[in-house]
């Protein structure tokens, strides 16, 4: 964006920076249920969430102990398609697994 001044006749352009907002962001989490095998739940942890065996083993122990926990925080598109993907995938294989999003 420029802004435009008048100067001895002539005009000069001043270059202004624009001030750009960064997205907001959402944690996307998974909820506890009583019917989900916990190895289900690692594997979508490893596989939706690029999580290591023992990091995506954390994840689902939190899920485990304290009814949810969380995969990973990304704008607002990116959780959402993660929250569908892992829907989805649970559905297919017949699993209640809940996942659901936060504005963080």
């Amino acid at each position: 964006m420029a802004t435009k001044h008048e100067n001895d006749g002539g005009t000069v352009l001043e270059r202004q920076e624009a001030k750009l907002k960064p997205p907001p962001m959402y944690q996307v989490l998974l909820l506890n249920d009583d019917y989900t095998p916990m190895e289900f739940v690692v594997a979508v942890i490893q596989q939706y969430f690029n999580k290591d065996r023992e990091t995506a083993t954390q994840i689902m122990l939190k899920v485990h102990r304290d009814g949810k926990g969380m995969c990973g925080v990304y704008p607002k598109d990116i959780a959402s398609t993660k929250v569908e993907l892992v829907l989805t995938h649970a559905r297919k294989a017949g699993h209640p697994l809940q996942c659901v999003m936060e504005e963080a």
